[in-house]
Formats: structure tokens, C-alpha cells, sequence
């Protein structure tokens, strides 16, 4: 199983002539990558590039919405993760540097956050309800960012437990 690549808070936008060039190349790199799995794999999809909060986004689109790009989303995500990675590790190996790139396939992560949102606010009701503590099923890192920064938005507390792939968010009252 690969390495988690940890989450780190979201920064200001990065101001041209510095690190907004290396986040360029960095998506450019990953979308050439990314254009000839698609092609090997004869997939149609379009590839979008945008560059926001420091950080690399690469969207994978259709015309109209396909099974197979909706394969390479994969079981709750699974496949489009290590998609993500393989694309990470691209772009290492043609500049040296580590990249914090996220990788979305036909709108799958922006429906993702709407259901963490809900398991969010789930255990919010249950920490004021009386519960002491509430545990989440394991997730990925990014998928834990997006729960922890909505758990804090609720005025709770959340700290993530566990290793590798039981890596979960266990949910507290603020002290």
C-alpha cells in the first residue's frame, strides 16, 4: 500500500513568478501522463488543469458520463486513488519534487465531500447527544483533511487514529 502523503492546511494563493510556474509544470506533467493512460487505455476524457490554494488540481471529464471513467474511480474511490499516486510519483520523477496534486474523475470528489459533510455532522449530533466520542470508518488522507476541517467548523474536536489503511477519525467535544 503506498504511503500517505500528509494533508497540510491549505495556503494562500501562490503569487506569479514563484511557485506558481513549478505548479504549472507540475500539471502539465501530470496531464501528459494522465493523457497517455487514457489513450493506452483507449478512454475518452477530457483533462483540466487548474491551479488553486498552492496546490495542483487535475479533473478527468466526459461528454457525457461514462462507465469506464466511472471504472476508473473504482470502488469507493480505490482506483482513483492510486491513479492519484501514480500520478504523484510522475511528476517526482520528472522533477525531483513531491507533489501534493489532487486527481478527480467525473465530479467524484466533489460528491464525496457533500458525504463527508454528512458523516461530519452525523457524529457532531452524536458528540451532543452525549456520546463521549465517536470513531468514523477508515479513509484516506485527503478525505480526513475535508472531515477534520468540518468537524472544527461544528466547534468539535477530531484527531485521526490508527495506521496504514485502518487510519480512521475518532471525533471528541472541544475541551
Amino acid at each position: 500500500m503506498p504511503e500517505e502523503t500528509p494533508i497540510v492546511p491549505e495556503e494562500a494563493p501562490v503569487p506569479a513568478g514563484s511557485g506558481a510556474s513549478r505548479l504549472e509544470e507540475e500539471g502539465d506533467i501530470a496531464a501528459d501522463y494522465l493523457e497517455e493512460l487514457l489513450d493506452i487505455a483507449d478512454i475518452d476524457g477530457d483533462i483540466d488543469i487548474e491551479v488553486r490554494n498552492g496546490r495542483t488540481y487535475i479533473s478527468i471529464v466526459a461528454d457525457e458520463e461514462s462507465d469506464v471513467l466511472q471504472g476508473l474511480v473504482g470502488q469507493d474511490g480505490e482506483v482513483l486513488e492510486a491513479l492519484q499516486e501514480l500520478t504523484r510519483l510522475s511528476v517526482l520523477s520528472a522533477t525531483d519534487s513531491r507533489s501534493r496534486l489532487v486527481l478527480d474523475i467525473s465530479g467524484y470528489r466533489d460528491r464525496r465531500s457533500v458525504e463527508l459533510a454528512t458523516i461530519a455532522q452525523d457524529a457532531a449530533e452524536q458528540i451532543k447527544s452525549g456520546s463521549e466520542s465517536v470513531a468514523l470508518v477508515p479513509m484516506g488522507a485527503y478525505e480526513r483533511k475535508i472531515v477534520h476541517d468540518a468537524i472544527a467548523e461544528l466547534g468539535l474536536e477530531s484527531e485521526s487514529e490508527g495506521e496504514g489503511s485502518k487510519r480512521h477519525i475518532v471525533v471528541t467535544a472541544a475541551h
